[in-house]
């Protein structure tokens, strides 16, 4: 099979590459000057900074197996013993989320109401909705007010950067919807789960991780490993031509003018927004116009570092999520130099700084001056930093993550009719197939078993 695929983020390169072993020939075009999408590592000076996601979860035998046959198993690292706290922001403090049933019995985080509540919700049975609704409601439902505020909208604002209020539960996060559905206690579902995974041969919870030159290294492999000339950068797709035997035709603008290639599928692994624009056929038909209404959250990540002695909080954890009631400039913060080695230098500390997102999007936007200033404030209050750091990064992603929010399934309906209308033409990534990496690479696995 000849197979183009659109998109040189993970989800088409990780399609691109188990393509390429199966033995199909591919052609990646990616409309950027480099390939990894939003997976951006920079090293300079002693300083490792994401521009991006900073991990993921090593959360499928399939994963591990991706990393061992692109050869990043020598450079795959697990986050730090220094990073197992997770803490939240209450009342202007840092406080630990409780890891165990000590600390939940004891945490200032929730009344004790709220913990009756929650310790009740394992006595819950099945229930299948007739409608969908808002992750709010959902986790009220399940837990209370309380943990919504302080613990889960928080974690919605790290994940999605977005607003539990309009998120769609079902399609957010389906997996809990469908423990809804079949076992009705969220807690029983989780122990469950555990089980299988204990049972599949993993131990404990899935492991977090990077590699030593950070998470670019991954999608750096994908594109090494495939076939030289696979990947053609700065290509503007124009036009897709289905034939009458499944043939496709693809017109593109790239370094060397207009290129035209034929292809027995096309796969489509790019963002809403360019998938809206996609033309079929000689009537430049775009059926996939609807894609257009998807809403992207905007996100500002700051990477800054400082002098070890400017920092008095130890950073003995993974970082910190900020309760909207708080009422702070950032969504949270990575203590990055916790989470793995060789990300700052001897004597330094890096934090990852998050803002904006669907709550504050004018924060994300703010000018790189402006932004610093608002954030120093916060990380004085929260971490006791003081002075300007000696290093910073600042990247603005002014659409960075798909909102899955409510009404969401006509996008993924939108999809599927395009995909029956057009047969040898696969869609996958973000928009489809969950935000998460994991979700992208799995995504990407998919899409080459679809073709195969």
């Amino acid at each position: 099979m000849n197979v183009a695929i659109l998109g040189g983020g993970v989800t088409g390169l990780t399609a691109a590459w188990q393509l390429a072993k199966a033995g199909h020939s591919v052609r990646v075009l990616e409309s950027a000057a480099r390939v990894g999408g939003n997976i951006r590592t920079e090293a300079a000076d002693g300083w490792l900074s994401e521009a991006g996601p900073n991990s993921f979860q090593e959360s499928t035998l399939e994963i591990a197996t991706l990393i061992r046959e692109l050869g990043l198993a020598v450079e795959r690292i697990t986050t730090l013993a220094a990073a197992k706290k997770r803490y939240l922001v209450m009342d202007g403090k840092l406080l630990a989320a409780p890891a165990g049933p000590g600390a939940f019995f004891s945490t200032p985080l929730f009344s004790f109401r709220t913990k009756v509540k929650i310790l009740s919700e394992v006595l819950q049975s099945p229930r299948n909705r007739p409608d969908e609704v808002s992750v709010a409601r959902f986790v009220t439902d399940h837990v209370g007010a309380q943990v919504l505020e302080r613990a889960v909208q928080p974690f919605i604002g790290g994940i999605y950067a977005g607003n539990s209020e309009r998120l769609s539960a079902k399609y957010a996060f389906p997996k809990l919807w469908e423990a809804e559905k079949t076992t009705g206690s969220l807690i029983r579902a989780a122990i469950q789960g555990a089980k299988s995974r204990k049972a599949q041969g993993l131990k404990g919870s899935a492991p977090v991780i990077s590699f030593k030159r950070g998470l670019q290294a991954l999608t750096d492999a994908l594109a090494a490993k495939l076939p030289e000339g696979s990947v053609v950068l700065n290509a503007d797709v124009k036009a897709l031509l289905p034939g009458a035997t499944r043939r496709w035709g693809v017109l593109w603008d790239g370094p060397t003018g207009p290129t035209s290639g034929e292809f027995d599928f096309v796969i489509a692994a790019l963002p809403a927004w360019s998938l809206a624009r996609l033309t079929f056929g000689t009537d430049a038909a775009t059926p996939l116009a609807a894609l257009g209404a998807v809403e992207y959250s905007p996100v500002a990540s700051l990477f800054l570092g400082y002098r070890r002695d400017q920092v008095r909080h130890p950073l003995d954890g993974f970082g910190a999520l900020v309760p909207r009631a708080e009422k702070r400039s950032i969504l949270g913060l990575l203590f990055s130099s916790s989470l793995f080695p060789g990300r700052a230098p001897e004597g330094h500390v890096g934090l990852t700084v998050f803002t904006g997102g669907a709550l504050q999007p004018e924060t994300a936007r703010l000018p790189e001056k402006e932004l610093l200033d608002r954030v120093a404030s916060d990380l004085r209050d929260l971490v006791g930093a003081e002075g300007r750091p000696v290093f910073t990064r600042h990247v603005l992603w002014n659409q960075a993550i798909p909102q899955y929010n409510l009404g969401y399934g006509r996008f993924l309906d939108a999809m599927t009719q395009c995909e029956a209308k057009f047969p040898g033409f696969l869609v996958g990534g973000s928009v489809r197939d969950g935000i998460a990496l994991p979700d992208c690479i799995k995504s990407g696995t998919q899409l080459a078993k679809r073709v195969s």
